[in-house]
């Protein structure tokens, strides 16, 4: 018969190998996988596709071709701002438009300029990846298959809720030898969408996730020291339900950026009507900015008309709209496509970034520094 011991480490190797931290290896959940760290100038730059769109009407030409334009915008996105690091926020699949048997190989064309480039990434996914014939897990699955550079990992068991196994954070180091990162990307899972069986899934991040929050950054604070130490970059496909009433009050000569999607039911967390009308990514707002120190901005998709950034007055926070990055998925003459880019410097890491949107046709604008002036 096993003893407890030998259970324990039997089931904390099980969870090495699927990537999660454990009480044997609490703070390294990539140990297969090199660490993420600044340029030697102490440089950090970081681009966002979101809302890539891939795979509608795979049976008419003007699908595929779609596609093909949204790559071409990765691969010139990834010439120009030679990012160190790669977020897709979200919807990178029409769900609705694809054949449950062959939906994941959409995962290997839309991952294969970065696969090319040997850029790490990580993903979110949004309720277009919640669909009868594709789910979060199945895109998750499918990246870890073939992409040796995605940091995309599956949320610890009773993690995220139906529909949200894709929460997690990446350490950022200043150099590979450090005892502990200096920043850290957190992604959290929004859901949305419909299941298998056609269900509406809650399009808000599960409260089970702030109780996770909490233990990942106590258990952080014991290894690496104070929160403070560090900065933060939270990434969620659908904005916090905050961003509703922050337009109202968008100013576009201090916070400039498209702004040409109003937001209400849809638009946001908890704005479906499965929920009732309440506020229910509350836990997970309430928990991300009492535990998560130097958060330099909360960054989302979903509203491909919009891409401003705001402070929340209420929380002292900035949330950042990102760019509508692909031909699929709605939009309207004039918006464009393009990425939102943030660039890190070790110098004022802890207290600013500095963020632009670059367009399809190279040019850059609303260019922004996010520090505490910001937004006032």
């Amino acid at each position: 018969m096993l003893t407890g011991a030998v259970v324990l480490s039997l089931l904390s190797l099980a969870w090495l190998s699927q990537g999660f931290p454990t009480a044997l290896n609490p703070l390294n959940p990539y140990p297969d996988k090199p660490r993420v760290t600044f340029k030697p100038d102490g440089s950090f730059t970081l681009s966002v596709f979101s809302d890539l769109h891939f795979g509608e009407n795979p049976w008419d030409t003007w699908g595929p071709e779609q596609d093909r334009k949204s790559l071409v915008i990765m691969r010139d996105v990834l010439s120009r701002e030679k990012p160190d690091y790669i977020v897709l926020n979200g919807d990178q699949i029409t769900g609705e438009n694809t054949f449950k048997e062959n939906s994941t190989t959409l995962v290997n064309i839309l991952t294969q300029p970065i696969r090319d480039a040997k850029i790490p990434f990580s993903s979110t996914y949004g309720n277009h990846d919640n669909q009868v014939n594709i789910t979060h897990l199945a895109e998750l699955e499918q990246e870890l298959k073939i992409a040796p550079t995605s940091y995309t990992r599956r949320s610890p068991p009773g993690v995220g809720g139906p529909g949200g196994e894709a929460n997690y954070w990446v350490p950022i180091y200043a150099k590979s030898t450090d005892a502990a990162p200096s920043l850290i990307f957190w992604f959290f899972d929004s859901r949305g969408g419909i299941s298998t069986e056609g269900k509406a899934l809650p399009d808000w991040v599960d409260e089970s996730v702030a109780q996770w929050i909490e233990s990942e950054t106590a258990v952080m604070e014991k290894a690496w020291g104070p929160a403070e130490n560090r900065a933060a970059m939270v990434f969620v496909h659908i904005p916090p339900h905050v961003m509703e009433s922050l337009q109202k009050t968008l100013n576009s000569a201090k916070e400039p950026g498209l702004n040409a999607d109003p937001l209400g039911v849809g638009s946001t967390q908890s704005s479906e009507s499965t929920s009732g009308g309440q506020d229910l990514d509350l836990p997970f707002w309430n928990t991300v900015n009492s535990k998560i120190k130097n958060l330099l901005a909360v960054v989302s998709g979903h509203d491909h008309g919009n891409e401003w950034c705001k402070r929340d007055p209420a929380k002292d926070v900035v949330l950042c709209f990102d760019k509508h990055s692909g031909y699929g998925g709605y939009s309207k003459g004039g918006w464009g496509y393009g990425t939102r880019t943030f660039q890190f410097s070790l110098k004022t890491l802890k207290s600013s970034v500095t963020s632009w949107v670059r367009m399809e046709d190279g040019s850059k604008k609303d260019q922004v520094t996010l520090d505490k002036n910001y937004s006032r």
